[in-house]
């Protein structure tokens, strides 16, 4: 299956350099190219890619609110947040707005390319370390917002363990190994729990572990 892919930056020559490290791979596709959040709500609407690259810092409509209106749109597209670790105070806004994974704008090839491979599959999670750093590294930033009341219910107390785990940033090979379990079984428990929790994907799992006290950002 070839992954259909919208850049979305307001900077030419990032949109340039991504297209040309996307094009030498026989399975990802650049579909469509977007400047602003308006223009890429607009043109996934009209191209329905798989998976939208996400700057956050644009003028008019930001990557965050962008990033809200594609993942509760008809036809949802998986986002993946383009960002920098030094000076991004907006990827936990985007988290909650539905970002299903990050690309770091240093980031190696391979690894781009496996991160778009990896949130098109429906993972929602590139790594999960990057997750629970970029948690703990932007929840208590000006404009992130506190943690929000959230109380898990309708789940098992194994179930609670996994999420947990999940929060903490653990792989399903880690949680299985921390609750001797087969993988098979911890991939269970993680569907159980998107379903139970009404999750989009992983990423969702990582926020409502911290926002319900499960885990914090200091663990």
């Amino acid at each position: 299956m070839t992954v259909r892919v919208l850049l979305v930056d307001d900077q030419p020559l990032v949109r340039a350099a991504l297209a040309m490290v996307i094009t030498d791979a026989p399975d990802i596709e650049v579909v469509g190219e977007a400047s602003s959040g308006e223009e890429a709500v607009r043109r996934c609407a009209e191209l329905l890619p798989d998976v939208v690259v996400m700057d956050i810092r644009m003028p008019g409509m930001d990557g965050v609110e962008a990033t809200r209106r594609i993942t509760s749109g008809p036809s949802p597209a998986h986002v993946v947040v383009l960002t920098t670790f030094d000076d991004d105070d907006y990827v936990y806004g985007a988290l909650r707005a539905g970002a299903a994974g990050f690309l770091v704008k240093d980031m190696a090839l391979d690894d781009i390319l496996a991160a778009l491979r990896v949130v098109a599959s429906g993972d929602g999670l590139i790594a999960p370390s990057v997750t629970r750093r970029l948690i703990k590294e932007f929840a208590g930033r000006p404009g992130a917002g506190p943690p929000r009341a959230v109380t898990v219910k309708g789940i098992t107390d194994r179930e609670r363990e996994v999420l947990t785990l999940v929060g903490r940033g653990l792989s399903n090979t880690e949680i299985a190994e921390e609750l001797c379990l087969s993988v098979a079984t911890a991939k269970t428990y993680l569907t159980r729990l998107l379903a139970k929790l009404n999750a989009r994907d992983r990423v969702q799992l990582v926020i409502l572990a911290y926002e319900s006290g499960l885990v914090s950002a200091e663990r």
